[in-house]
């Protein structure tokens, strides 16, 4: 594939293209988010100060609609990983470059980071113990299957990303190599919806995820069946 090519070479060191574009965007959020918000003003918002706090609220209420009262907890995670998925899903509109989420490399990584994620917001908000506990419940022979489905999840979480996104590309060269430059507007409509949803699925997936690892010690708490039976 082009997007694992390799960009640079240094003797035994080589750098693909995904990590350079990867790169780059991280340089371009980090330095975009100084540029906008180091002149904010609380008295006289601008355009573009309105529009960035439109943006923050609307991801504070998806959060609150997962998670009530949780959305400043989540919201650095939840947000950068929202925006740099969006980001990264519309990077194949631009010539000579490639999605760094069309190569799995990255949609793993992310994936990962999610895996310890829910691991990290979960023992902060039960406690070690409590929160090793819920992979007993309601029996200790279910633990492999607990710990085969924190597996599986992670693993389905990075291909779906990259299927799709991979596939949207590949999509949208062949309809531009069959009908050359008669349907461009239509096909960039459609890579950029489907880059955002793509972006916004693995964003709630992840706040889903992690929802019920910082949920995990009600599950302990829940009643037993003869506990049930006595009251």
């Amino acid at each position: 594939m082009e997007t694992t090519a390799f960009f640079v070479s240094i003797g035994s060191l080589h750098i693909s293209l995904t990590v350079m574009t990867t790169w780059g965007l991280l340089l371009f959020l980090g330095l975009g988010s100084w540029l906008l918000t180091r002149h904010l003003s609380a008295q006289t918002p601008g355009l573009l100060q309105t529009a960035l706090e439109g943006t923050v609220q609307s991801i504070q209420a998806a959060i609150d609609n997962v998670l009530p009262g949780k959305a400043d907890l989540l919201l650095p995670f939840i947000g950068t990983l929202w925006l740099f998925i969006a980001i990264a899903n519309l990077t194949g509109l631009i010539p000579e470059l490639h999605s760094p989420t069309a190569d799995l490399s990255t949609t793993a990584a992310l994936a990962i980071l999610v895996f310890f994620s829910v691991h990290w917001y979960g023992i902060r908000s039960s406690g070690l113990m409590p929160y090793l506990k819920h992979y007993l419940t309601p029996s200790p022979i279910l633990l492999p299957f607990h710990l085969l489905g924190e597996l599986s999840r992670t693993i389905a979480l990075a291909m779906r990303l990259f299927g799709n996104i991979m596939s949207l590309e590949m999509a949208a060269l062949l309809v531009l190599m069959v009908a050359g430059l008669l349907v461009p507007i239509p096909v960039l409509m459609l890579h950029i919806v489907e880059a955002l949803v793509q972006a916004y699925i693995f964003g709630t997936l992840a706040l889903i995820y992690i929802a019920g690892g910082m949920q995990s010690h009600e599950i302990n708490n829940l009643p037993t069946d003869n506990e049930g039976d006595e009251k």
